[in-house]
């Protein structure tokens, strides 16, 4: 919490106490009128009635009851003051906590966005947004109300009870006695209470994980035909959800009842001592009003505190939920070294091997791509292609002993890794679209890029011919995830994209298996023909296709992790290995089935 809105907060409580004072004035004042000013009784015992009479003076009680209008103001001014206090204190820690909260919010969104990739891969996107969203507001909850409720039934027993045993010490411990049940019960309920909230809180991520993926997923949901499966799987998550809420409830509904039976107790044991006092003449009229005012002031917030507890087990589950993403470590420290704009020189890979924490991905790879020439990489599935350009952009970390990757003879690991990926553009085989206008999505957002640009970017991927027979033109408004192109045009838009930002490193992972061949070869001559013009540009295209590979100066062929070929095209056609064979194959000279599993 910052120093500007802890002192908002603290102010929030001092009002809170104010406000709580004149709460217990009020009816001392009540006592005073009845007792004093009407009775004729001296205004004696109590320390705030002290107080109140040393304000008004010794002739204070006489003249008010000449004149009772005095009194009635009297009582008005209190609960005025009392009232204006408790206005305060609730605009003060409304404005109060939503500044924590929002600076919650920002904290928690800033450090996801520096974890690790590794992170983001192994987490459910739903399980995230829940976090973010709901475990937050739980926690604004907290902190705008049941955090003050708290200190506020503390401090409403401790005041109250001060005042009390002075006045009548049986009463005040007849009124005593069944606090520590309530309380006991109250604490009893909160244990319950907190498994129970985090199995709801737990199945709430879950449901709108499955939610989430159903949504982003309607394309291959409404092509297999499985609306009834997901139908099924989110009504067996929701049954669950509705299932633990409901068993909470019955818990809460236990709790309300015995806590209702209790209170009923307490009131009738305080009224049957009460009876005796005033039948002895122990007690006046005034100070049973005061007892019965201040039980009620004080038993129904320690009622409450059940419920205030429940939801602090509540905030507690949320708070160890976003702590529990705190507690995941940001990507290690980045180095401060800046990295000349735009990044030059070979792309080296030394003796690289790498895992994600099982069988070795890439094994001891070593290769060499000269600044503004194109490499092309071939591969099975799983064979560590696109972890080569994972590696190179620093979503991964290479360890200790796993080799080093390098450009311009400089360790990436010695250059800041945001400016590292300005330097590289990545194109991916499945890219994300925001639910924004074309033109938008091709300047990745920015309002720096003209129309003009982005038109030409459009035209080197060879989808401006699309994006004109749209009736909206570039201002056509693509759909969550580009939903409304399809695959092809959202792999070329996302290819234009990086056209556009003309970054020095270029790497297609797969980014034109939804391409017919015809447009991939125009795509491909486009961009040679725009890397002649701008120097210095090195380009990496990872396919499955040998025709997109054709034009590239090296190629490297990988198989389970390991380079087992390199060379130029010409060099690998006339070697006879894995490259010929894939070659031979794609062009319909072989049709033998060991030459199918290169390509597995």
């Amino acid at each position: 919490m910052s120093r500007g809105w802890r002192a908002l907060y603290l102010a929030a409580f001092l009002f809170m106490l104010l406000s709580l004072f004149c709460g217990f004035l009020l009816p001392q004042t009540i006592r005073f009128v009845v007792d004093s000013v009407i009775g004729g009784r001296a205004p004696e015992g109590v320390p705030v009635i002290s107080w109140l009479v040393s304000a008004l003076g010794a002739s204070g009680p006489s003249r008010m009851r000449e004149n009772l209008m005095l009194a009635g103001a009297l009582v008005v001014l209190v609960a005025a003051l009392g009232g204006v206090c408790g206005f305060a204190h609730h605009r003060i820690l409304s404005k109060s906590a939503e500044g924590v909260t929002r600076r919650l919010r920002e904290r928690l969104y800033s450090h996801i966005q520096r974890l690790p990739y590794e992170w983001h891969v192994g987490v459910q996107t739903g399980d995230i947004v829940q976090r973010c969203t709901s475990d937050v507001e739980v926690v604004r909850g907290f902190v705008a109300s049941q955090l003050t409720e708290i200190v506020r039934v503390v401090a409403l027993v401790v005041f109250a009870y001060s005042i009390l045993f002075p006045m009548n010490f049986t009463m005040a411990l007849a009124s005593f006695l069944f606090l520590p049940v309530i309380l006991s019960f109250s604490l009893v309920f909160l244990k319950s209470a907190a498994a129970r909230f985090l199995a709801a809180d737990e199945a709430e991520g879950q449901l709108l994980a499955i939610a989430q993926e159903n949504f982003t997923g309607v394309r291959v949901v409404r092509a297999f035909g499985r609306e009834r499966f997901e139908a099924d799987r989110f009504d067996r998550q929701n049954r669950l959800y509705s299932d633990l809420w409901m068993r909470l409830g019955e818990l809460l509904s236990t709790y309300w009842g015995a806590g209702d039976m209790f209170t009923g107790l307490q009131m009738i044991a305080l009224c049957l001592v009460g009876v005796l006092q005033a039948s002895a003449g122990s007690l006046t009229v005034g100070e049973f009003i005061v007892f019965l005012t201040y039980n009620s002031m004080i038993i129904w917030p320690v009622r409450g505190l059940g419920r205030v507890l429940s939801e602090a087990s509540k905030a507690s589950v949320s708070l160890g939920r976003i702590g529990e993403i705190f507690d995941v470590l940001v990507e290690s420290a980045d180095s401060t070294e800046p990295v000349e704009l735009p990044l030059r020189g070979d792309i080296e890979f030394d003796h690289v091997s790498f895992s994600y924490g099982g069988a070795p991905v890439l094994r001891d790879i070593s290769f060499t791509v000269k600044e503004g020439t194109t490499l092309g990489i071939l591969g099975s599935t799983g064979s560590g292609k696109t972890t080569v350009a994972h590696l190179l952009c620093r979503l991964y970390e290479l360890r200790p002993g796993e080799g080093g990757i390098r450009i311009g003879g400089v360790d990436i690991r010695r250059f800041n890794r945001e400016r590292l990926r300005r330097n590289i553009g990545i194109v991916l085989q499945e890219p994300f679209l925001y639910s924004r206008t074309i033109r938008e999505n091709v300047a990745s957002l920015s309002a720096r890029y003209s129309l003009s640009r982005i038109k030409e970017a459009a035209s080197i991927s060879q989808v401006d011919t699309a994006i004109e027979a749209f009736a909206q033109g570039y201002d056509t408004i693509v759909g969550e995830r580009g939903v409304t192109l399809s695959g092809g045009q959202k792999q070329r838009v996302a290819i234009a994209r990086v056209i556009l930002r003309e970054p020095p490193i270029m790497i297609f992972d797969d980014s034109l298996s939804a391409v017919d061949t015809e447009t991939d070869a125009r795509i491909r001559a486009a961009l040679a023909l725009r890397r002649e013009t701008a120097r210095g540009v090195t380009t990496i295209i990872i396919a499955h296709r040998i025709t997109s590979l054709s034009g590239a100066d090296r190629i490297i062929v990988m198989d389970d992790g390991r380079l087992v070929e390199m060379g130029t095209p010409a060099e690998l056609l006339a070697s006879g290995g894995v490259y010929r064979r894939i070659n031979d194959m794609q062009r319909g000279l072989v049709a033998d089935e060991e030459d199918f599993d290169v390509l597995r």
